[in-house]
């Protein structure tokens, strides 16, 4: 039976680490187990983004997908918000 991967999420690009290779920062609030205090975790994803279409600050999704490198098993889906820029 193949197991449909199916998992998305939503985060900026913090680096433009070489062609078509991009990280996304993903962050998330879970609540302590003993303390019951939200904190906020934070991950750094590798993911592929083929047509080099986002840059620095976007707001990307992004899904799994088989493996493309060592480090890289997420590709781009869409670019949800171009970073403008600080005003």
């Amino acid at each position: 039976m193949s197991e449909s991967i199916n998992r998305t999420l939503v985060g900026a690009v913090v680096s433009l680490s070489g062609n078509k290779s991009r990280t996304a920062l993903i962050q998330r609030s879970v609540k302590h187990k003993t303390l019951g205090k939200i904190i906020k975790k934070s991950s750094k994803i590798s993911f592929h983004d083929e047509e080099n279409i986002s840059n620095l600050g976007d707001k990307v999704k992004i899904k799994e997908c088989k493996p493309y490198s060592k480090s890289k098993s997420w590709k781009l889906v869409e670019v949800l918000k171009v970073f403008e820029g600080v005003e």
